[in-house]
């Protein structure tokens, strides 16, 4: 998005010259921009809520939306989910233009099919953020992971485990989502650094647990021994499931910080010493997007690319991000205001985002 949107609703409020003055000085300094956002309206633009990751992201929108309504910080704050259809979420981009909306989150269910109503949003002057997804329209903000450095860490860990040799299985999310595309890009990637890592099978499991183990099912009979399995996140408990309704070993399966994961973890390592690592994107990056979205309208210099960071849970943290989460909940990080600002902060300055530590928050 272009200045002149920003600048016509700081005009709005305190003069077209004064609101000059705040976006220069707000664009010069690090920090949470001030300018008043209390009449705007950030729609967010779902395109799934049908798992419990997505049903925790909601929520964290609402329970934030909600409180940035008290401060008056914004007006009002919807959500909108399609159910995975890219012309559905389209219809739905269409009917927040039509009704005014100053800002939208977007994640979304195609990385091109919604590319002519983000159009339509961004020329009407309204602030698009793409959040943990990518477009490949190019007047949005997006605000993301480094999808290559979860597939990193995956396969460093269990390359180190294994001593560079193995048998790997790898459940994929969604086909045809560009995040999916992604974070398989980078496990694959960084597997091409060992070669005697042998992938043998890969399944889609929707990031879902029950859609994973029935896929993981189904392919066991005809695998061999899987020394180790790669995923996205939501899928590691289906997969444990799966291993042991065959009567196989459990390989090393590395965990999406879900509840049903870690829970799973910490059962199998209090019974038998079970060892592996969990990484992936947290919930409340819808947090991240409204923070980001509304900072813009403030009038805070903003990128076109925000980094959010994963969040990695290790053994010896296993216990407390597990004691943050309620059956159904994954790692949750609260993103405030002021850590989101912060975060802007760092993406200005090609900096690493500050990493989140367990916290009990709501779910």
């Amino acid at each position: 998005m272009n200045a002149k949107p920003i600048h016509t609703s700081l005009c709005r409020f305190a003069g077209c010259m004064t609101g000059l003055a705040m976006l220069a000085a707000q664009a010069a300094d690090g920090g949470i921009a001030s300018g008043s956002t209390a009449s705007h309206s950030i729609a967010f633009s779902n395109s799934y809520a049908g798992s419990d990751f997505r049903k925790v992201m909601v929520s964290n929108w609402q329970e934030i939306a909600v409180q940035a309504q008290k401060d008056g910080l914004v007006r009002e704050a919807p959500v909108v989910s399609a159910n995975n259809s890219a012309s559905e979420q389209a219809a739905h981009i269409q009917d927040m233009i039509v009704n005014g909306v100053n800002a939208i989150v977007i994640l979304a269910a195609s990385d091109t099919a919604l590319d002519g109503v983000i159009r339509d949003a961004c020329n009407a002057g309204i602030v698009v953020v793409v959040m943990a997804s990518l477009v490949t329209e190019r007047c949005v903000y997006t605000v993301d992971y480094n999808w290559s450095a979860m597939g990193r860490v995956e396969i460093d860990y269990i390359a180190e485990r294994l001593k560079g040799n193995g048998t790997l299985l790898e459940i994929r999310g969604i086909a045809g989502d560009a995040t999916d595309k992604n974070i398989s890009d980078g496990i694959r990637k960084a597997a091409s650094d060992y070669p005697g890592l042998k992938f043998v099978k890969t399944v889609y499991g929707n990031w879902t647990a029950s859609v994973a183990r029935k896929e993981v099912a189904l392919a066991l009979p005809s695998l061999p021994n899987i020394d180790a399995v790669a995923t996205q996140g939501g899928d590691g408990y289906g997969a444990a499931m799966a291993f042991k309704a065959a009567g196989r070993p459990l390989p090393i399966i590395v965990m999406g910080n879900r509840q049903d994961e870690l829970a799973l973890w910490k059962q199998e390592r209090d019974a038998n010493g079970y060892e592996t690592v969990s990484v992936s994107a947290s919930p409340s990056v819808s947090q991240v997007g409204f923070w980001v979205a509304q900072q813009i309208l403030a009038g805070k210099q903003v990128p076109k690319f925000v980094e959010v960071p994963l969040v990695r849970i290790d053994a010896k943290d296993l216990d407390a991000w597990l004691a943050t989460m309620p059956v159904g909940g994954a790692a949750n990080p609260v993103y405030s205001q002021a850590s989101v600002a912060a975060m802007i902060d760092a993406a200005i300055h090609n900096a690493a985002p500050p990493t989140p530590l367990p916290e009990i928050t709501k779910q």
